[in-house]
């Protein structure tokens, strides 16, 4: 979230790019890759878009995107004081760092229907055995969810064979169709010679 800039911030197809990373090192902020040195795309949820859009107004777009009043980069130490521990004590929460607003965003993130590769690009991890050794109680839950799912689209798939055979109308059989040389006669009666209409026909003549 430090090292953030407006440039990696794309609107239109609501995604975060995180490349680069901030340690403070020595009271000095250094700025590198992340840990695992490459690029990562994170969802942006429409809810956090307009925010993000106040923070970019008037910033170049190499610019950080959050900073502090003051104009310059956080500082973890100083932003848990000021902003995070109350926010946590507000909520009515104890014992909870920045670090576990990760898990919060993955456990989000499954329930929400991400599958194991979609939670490991947004996370970072080098591969999805990671993501699965660290989140594997959550996806059990949503296999339980993926099953209630395939019961209904199982259900819901019968009963549209069953309509469909109730639908089928006795109208919309395919005509059989003439043999060559056979002429079709005029609308109504093929005939008025009543002696080679059919019997039906005779009895309604």
């Amino acid at each position: 979230m430090v090292a953030l800039r407006v440039r990696r911030v794309d609107f239109l197809r609501r995604r975060l790019t995180i490349a680069e990373a901030a340690t403070e090192v020595a009271g000095r902020l250094k700025f590198g890759t992340p840990k695992t040195h490459q690029e990562r795309t994170v969802p942006l949820p429409t809810a956090l878009a307009e925010p993000l859009a106040r923070r970019c107004e008037g910033k170049q777009s190499d610019e950080l995107l959050i900073i502090t009043a003051r104009g310059g980069p956080l500082r973890l130490r100083n932003w848990r004081r000021t902003v995070f521990d109350p926010a946590v004590r507000a909520a009515g929460l104890t014992d909870v760092t920045p670090h576990d607003l990760r898990h919060t965003a993955a456990s989000l993130a499954v329930a929400s229907g991400a599958t194991v590769k979609a939670v490991q690009r947004m996370l970072g991890h080098a591969s999805a055995a990671m993501t699965l050794d660290v989140y594997s109680g959550l996806f059990d839950d949503d296999l339980t969810a993926l099953a209630d799912r395939m019961d209904a689209a199982a259900r819901a798939a019968a009963e549209a064979r069953v309509g469909a055979v109730w639908a089928r109308l006795p109208s919309e059989e395919p005509a059989k169709s003439k043999t060559p040389g056979q002429r079709r006669g005029p609308r109504g009666d093929r005939t008025h010679n009543p002696r080679i209409k059919s019997p039906l026909l005779c009895q309604l003549s």
